[in-house]
């Protein structure tokens, strides 16, 4: 696998032993306070820097412990499978905190996608007090706690500090005037990404705990890392996704030295493994922000490594990194955010699937008749006549605005059965391409300068379970199908990608896109 510095990209600068190394050192000591100059998009902001004077002293005088409801923070957001594990924890005198972007989340008004504890409790403890709990991951173990259907994740103040101490090898000192809870809070959210996500909130006493300054960030709707964005990034290049996944999701921006670095070091992502890849993917597509995260990943550079077939189609439409227009890949993926929520997501197959049959009719443009009569077929199973029998019965006008539909014209039955048969090849053929390397390599060739990659991370199982979702169209009306009525989408059957919610949602997005409520005007 290889991918080129070309347009869009640089190598990794040269930096000295000395920095970012001693400089990192040097804000541990003064509890990393911000040592290099900050921007973003709309200000010039000023921050402490290592030659101010400030000293750790000082800098312990600027944590903050808030008031949660000052912070409008409603505990009964906090769902119940994370309260039986809090009380359950507390009951038994150990310390208990929510931590990273719950909190963030709980502050937003947003319910979090999901919640993770943090204890004074050996994780030993954790796995003798809930009898469904396992322990996982050896570089830093955890426990995953079972509650009901539902995975609460708890860590350990203990395997954090060990952790910490390991990476840095170096003794944090404790600041003048700070008690030892304070001091092993602070040393936890040191270790964390973000600012928005260095935050921690204990339940039982209302407060909110601020060693980062992320209370702020939130305020100014800003990512930004807790160390140096170039050494946090190159540290784990994981964190240049999720940066990415917070902003799309929250409607943020990086600050300046956030985005300079992930333009920076947005070709390392290729160094993951291709199932966290996958994951960090799908946590942007799947959880109600895609069409924000396809933008942003655009923005950056990132999509052309990732999405290369996408990114392809952004440059032939002459879509411009910081474009404000739609188009219609990022319509459909509109329309499938409407139905999403962080709480409520999707399985992969399903935003797969919307870029395969994108990728489709990007290749071959086709009449709207015909990809409504093949959406009705996905949704009802493969009743085809059923299908092209309603569809002949639309008379609602379809979005003009996209090069991907053609003028309508008069089609018989057998022809409009070879169009949709043909579209079923069509789609099938997109998603080989997307998963074969070769083609994928191919996509950015044609554009002089166009930085190349030959990136898959999409795996046999999940290619093989989309294309599940269309054989019914080629193959006939699968035999015991019964397909979906109504309007309301079974969320739990959706995310473990049931055939019958995945094709129901496929169809109503495929429809919301094709034919909007709201007519854009035309070109």
């Amino acid at each position: 696998m290889a991918i080129s510095a070309g347009l869009g990209f640089s190598r990794l600068p040269y930096y000295p032993l000395r920095s970012p190394l001693r400089q990192y050192f040097l804000q541990v000591r003064l509890g990393y306070a911000a040592t290099i100059e900050a921007f973003d998009d709309t200000e010039n902001e000023k921050v402490i820097d290592s030659q101010s004077g400030g000293h750790l002293h000082q800098e312990a005088k600027q944590w903050k412990k808030l008031k949660s409801k000052d912070l409008g923070i409603s505990t009964s957001k906090i769902s119940r499978p994370t309260r039986v594990v809090l009380n359950g924890l507390k009951r038994k005198g150990f310390e208990v905190y929510l931590v990273g972007g719950c909190v963030r989340d709980l502050i937003l008004q947003r319910t979090p996608k999901d919640f993770d504890v943090i204890t004074s409790a050996e994780l030993k403890e954790v796995m003798r007090t809930f009898s469904r709990c396992e322990m996982i991951g050896k570089r830093f173990p955890i426990c995953h706690v079972h509650i009901d259907d539902t995975v609460v994740e708890v860590s350990s103040f203990s395997t954090r500090a060990t952790r910490l101490g390991r990476d840095l090898n170096y003794d944090l000192e404790k600041p003048v005037g700070c008690d030892e809870e304070d001091y092993i809070r602070w040393r936890n959210c040191l270790q964390r990404d973000f600012t928005i996500n260095g935050l921690m909130f204990d339940p039982y006493e209302r407060l909110v705990y601020d060693y980062t300054g992320g209370v702020n960030d939130i305020r100014k709707a800003k990512v930004q890392t807790i160390k140096p964005a170039i050494l946090s990034l190159t540290e784990d290049c994981a964190r240049i996704l999720r940066a990415v996944r917070i902003a799309a999701r929250l409607g943020f921006r990086f600050s300046r030295e956030t985005a300079l670095a992930v333009k920076r070091l947005s070709s390392s992502i290729v160094r993951l493994d291709r199932g966290r890849l996958l994951m960090e993917v799908n946590y942007m597509m799947a959880y109600g922000s895609a069409e924000a995260s396809l933008r942003l990943l655009w923005k950056l550079g990132l999509l052309e490594i990732i999405l290369p077939i996408q990114a392809a189609y952004f440059v032939s439409n002459g879509f411009r990194r910081r474009d404000k227009r739609c188009n219609m890949l990022l319509s459909l993926f509109s329309n499938l955010d409407k139905l999403l929520a962080p709480n409520r997501p999707c399985h992969n197959s399903l935003w797969f699937a919307i870029l395969a049959f994108h990728k489709a009719l990007w290749d071959k443009p086709r009449d709207p008749l015909v990809i409504a009569a093949f959406s009705l077929a996905v949704h009802n199973g493969g009743d085809l006549l059923e299908a092209v029998n309603i569809a002949r019965r639309i008379s609602k006008q379809h979005d003009i605005s996209f090069d991907e539909l053609l003028e309508p014209r008069y089609l018989d039955s057998e022809e409009l059965l070879d169009d949709v048969m043909s579209l079923v090849g069509s789609v099938r053929g997109a998603l080989t391409n997307m998963t074969d390397e070769f083609a994928v390599s191919q996509a950015m060739a044609k554009y002089p300068k166009a930085p190349f990659s030959d990136l898959v991370f999409f795996p046999l199982a999940l290619y093989l379970r989309v294309c599940k979702i269309f054989e019914c169209v080629k193959g006939g009306r699968e035999k015991g199908f019964v397909s979906k009525h109504g309007s309301k989408i079974d969320y739990e059957e959706l995310e473990l990608g049931s055939l019958k919610e995945v094709r129901h949602v496929f169809a109503r997005v495929v429809f919301d896109t094709i034919y909007p409520i709201e007519q854009r005007l035309k070109k």
